[in-house]
């Protein structure tokens, strides 16, 4: 075998592909950071203003928009700001003159919390009902149940979280704090009672289609020839649920987790309002009503990054977890190769 197949034959067959999607990444959060700079800045507030007051003179304002930076060109202004990030530097907070940094690590890691339990709850929990009504297809539970989650999925989560506490947290009933006001002397993991209902409002919301998305997978596997073939042979209908049917509906779950880790970090921001949960949404919609630039601009952009990175995971998974993917790239390497097409950064320019 020549030396330069050997030392190919090394490389992952998903590296390359990896690398560009990556690259893809970063610049769909490149862009998302610019359209994010250029929204806030068109926001009819003016920081200077704020931090001053609106009875301030009009010198005392221009003079602390020069010493912002917010008379300078907006091109010039966005280079400074995304210079300041990428060195982890986020700003300083207009409302609390503190460092954005230090204010958005405390809240992230009470959002990442809640977005963990969410996902302990919600993926074992479709896991297993996805299976059970795979199992009984069109029989009255599987009817019923899917009512049932086709009525969760049309009901909002604002409506869902009120629920919750009408049920749970009034006088006659009393059995959860109704407002998750955590105590920031106090480890979380002695505080999960204020969790319990934003993590219960949450998974009812991401519950049906993960539940949904399993069991036609579980359906589309059952019907495969390969699953019949395995029964006639007589293989135990648990052995072919557990050890031949899941695991080739699991890439579809993969996704389907993904999606709901993206929507979950859209919607804890409503959970966490109905709530008062403080968390990276709750703070978010007070940098708003404050026109806060430096916290909204952070605190969208690490949402951005936070899907970026979620997407990234999920089709590694999912190329890790599906030979035919694993494959497919180096095949369409080796026949590019027998036609001699380059990839771009590889090809010669061509003669005037």
């Amino acid at each position: 075998m020549p030396r330069s197949h050997r030392k190919t034959s090394r490389t992952p067959v998903w590296l390359s592909w990896f690398m560009g999607r990556l690259g893809y990444g970063l610049l769909t959060a490149w862009l998302i950071s610019l359209v994010v700079f250029i929204a806030t800045q068109a926001l009819p507030s003016d920081p200077a203003r704020v931090i001053l007051g609106p009875d301030a003179p009009l010198q005392s304002v221009l003079t602390l928009r020069e010493q912002l930076g917010l008379d300078r060109p907006i091109i010039e202004q966005y280079l400074r700001w995304l210079g300041r990030f990428l060195s982890g530097d986020l700003g300083t907070s207009l409302d609390s003159n503190a460092a954005v940094s230090s204010i958005l690590s405390s809240r992230f890691g009470n959002s990442l919390a809640l977005v963990l339990g969410v996902i302990l709850v919600v993926v074992p929990a479709a896991l297993a009902l996805g299976v059970a009504l795979a199992l009984r297809r069109d029989q009255p539970l599987d009817r019923w149940s899917l009512s049932l989650l086709i009525f969760l999925k049309a009901t909002p989560g604002f409506l869902l979280a009120i629920g919750l506490v009408l049920l749970f947290s009034m006088p006659y009933m009393d059995l959860l704090p109704a407002v998750s006001i955590l105590d920031p002397e106090r480890p979380l993991v002695r505080q999960l009672q204020f969790l319990v209902l934003p993590v219960v409002a949450l998974s009812l919301s991401a519950l049906p289609y993960l539940t949904r998305l399993v069991r036609a997978s579980m359906i589309e596997a059952l019907e495969s020839d390969y699953i019949i073939a395995a029964r006639l042979r007589g293989i135990p209908q648990w052995r072919i649920v557990w050890r031949h049917t899941l695991p080739n509906a699991l890439v579809p779950a993969i996704q389907g987790v993904a999606l709901t880790l993206r929507i979950l970090l859209g919607g804890a921001l409503l959970a966490e309002v109905v709530f008062s949960y403080p968390g990276i949404g709750t703070l978010l919609n007070a940098a708003i009503q404050m026109r806060d630039l430096p916290m909204i601009q952070a605190c969208v952009l690490v949402i951005t990054l936070g899907v970026v990175l979620i997407n990234l995971l999920a089709d590694l998974l999912t190329v890790l977890l599906t030979p035919k993917l694993r494959t497919a790239w180096r095949v369409t390497l080796i026949q590019r190769n027998q036609r001699g097409i380059q990839p771009w950064w590889r090809r010669s320019p061509k003669a005037p």
